[in-house]
């Protein structure tokens, strides 16, 4: 019998630490059920469906057009797209960057998890990871060989970290501890209070504290930056990411900040895994950033808070309890004891009603008695997305 080859090739082990995200696993079955006519409308994903600035856009077929635009580009990202980081720093959150030195632009967030994990983690080294929490968190520290150790939040402390119960922990092999204000998926804001212990704990622990803080534009008049505290960049990196403030997810344009040391460090790891992206991109991500307070008062306060108020009938629809106070661009919703999980109500809804909702049990153990709701639809699709909840009766 010929032997095989594809019996005897094997996934690296780390394939088995962690499965496919869920949401590419979950896509797959919606589009199946649209395939058949199903008709499913979405409200699982925190993709904006609404454009950039036009200005924008303009620049990026400016500089597309170009001869000279398409060569490669410095991995530490152009002068231009760095220069309007720091001022976009500096005009939102007063905080002063060095834009040579301070500054690291990203392909996305979930790119500079990977860097900052493989630049400041052993394998072997602990990584405080908050429960609920963004997945990615997780999946790439256990897939870079880091123990995962779970922090609570909960919605009797604001969905904040408890330090007492972290001053409980044994700390000896912290190396970097993730935090996530304004908070996904909870939507607990971000506080100046919580901000400034954090900055103490990872002093006095020698530990890295990552904010991750793509979400202090949506439904938020306070945008607020962990390194505003004094003595923040010493210790703590930021990560902000223009996905969801100016409504370029596909663009993939993020960045961190932190001393110059750090970023030496990160910039070293990413070096050597890619090349900076287009030009165009970076150079009309520099305009994005110019963007006035109009723009940013329409797109990321009038038309959430317009989508919210459905989201929020929803919810009552549901029987869901959720805090008024929450911002971003979901909303974080408490399920009725009638069901025994989570999945009793958000599978009814896809495959009796047709409307996609996320389980809350995907980020984490304190998440398996929520729903979370993106607002990321139009509001005809979210009308129509109430009507046909209430149609099947609850």
């Amino acid at each position: 019998m010929e032997d095989n080859v594809n019996n005897r090739i094997q996934p690296a082990g780390r394939l088995s630490l962690v499965s496919e995200y869920y949401f590419s696993r979950k896509l797959k079955e919606v589009a199946r059920m649209n395939a058949e006519g199903r008709d499913i409308i979405s409200l699982a994903i925190g993709s904006p469906d609404m454009p950039p600035s036009e200005e924008t856009v303009e620049t990026l077929c400016e500089v597309a057009r170009r001869p000279d635009s398409h060569g490669y580009q410095p991995t530490s990202g152009t002068p231009e797209l760095r220069r309007a980081m720091a001022g976009f720093y500096k005009r939102w959150y007063g905080v002063e960057l060095d834009e040579a030195t301070e500054i690291q632009p990203l392909i996305g967030s979930k790119e500079g998890i990977l860097h900052v994990t493989l630049a400041f983690v052993n394998p072997g080294d602990e990584v405080l990871v908050p429960n609920p929490g963004y997945p990615t968190y997780t999946s790439l520290s256990k897939i870079l060989g880091a123990r995962v150790v779970n922090y609570n939040l909960s919605a009797d402390n604001g969905w904040q970290p408890d330090f007492d119960e972290l001053e409980r922990m044994d700390l000896s092999r912290v190396r970097l501890m993730w935090t996530n204000y304004p908070n996904m998926p909870t939507g607990g804001n971000a506080r100046r209070e919580t901000y400034e212990r954090l900055v103490d704990f990872a002093r006095r622990h020698a530990i890295v504290v990552v904010n991750d803080n793509p979400y202090s534009f949506i439904l938020n008049d306070n945008p607020m930056s962990l390194l505003q505290i004094p003595g923040a960049k010493d210790c703590c990196i930021e990560f902000n990411s223009m996905s969801k403030s100016h409504n370029m997810p596909g663009w993939r344009v993020g960045m961190c900040a932190s001393n110059a040391t750090f970023i030496s460090w990160i910039l070293k790891i990413k070096s050597n895994i890619d090349s900076g992206t287009f030009r165009g991109l970076q150079l009309a991500a520099a305009r994005a950033y110019a963007n006035d307070d109009e723009w940013h008062r329409e797109a990321n306060i009038a038309t959430y808070s317009r989508r919210r108020r459905y989201a929020g009938e929803i919810m009552r629809v549901l029987g869901c309890t959720y805090d008024p106070a929450q911002v971003g661009m979901f909303l974080w919703g408490r399920i009725p004891d009638i069901y025994d999980n989570v999945e009793d109500l958000t599978e009814r809804l896809l495959h009796d009603a047709r409307v996609f909702i996320t389980p809350g049990f995907i980020f984490g153990s304190n998440g398996e008695r929520y729903i979370r709701i993106s607002l990321c639809a139009k509001e005809e699709k979210l009308k129509e997305a109430l009507e046909r909840i209430k149609a099947i009766g609850w």
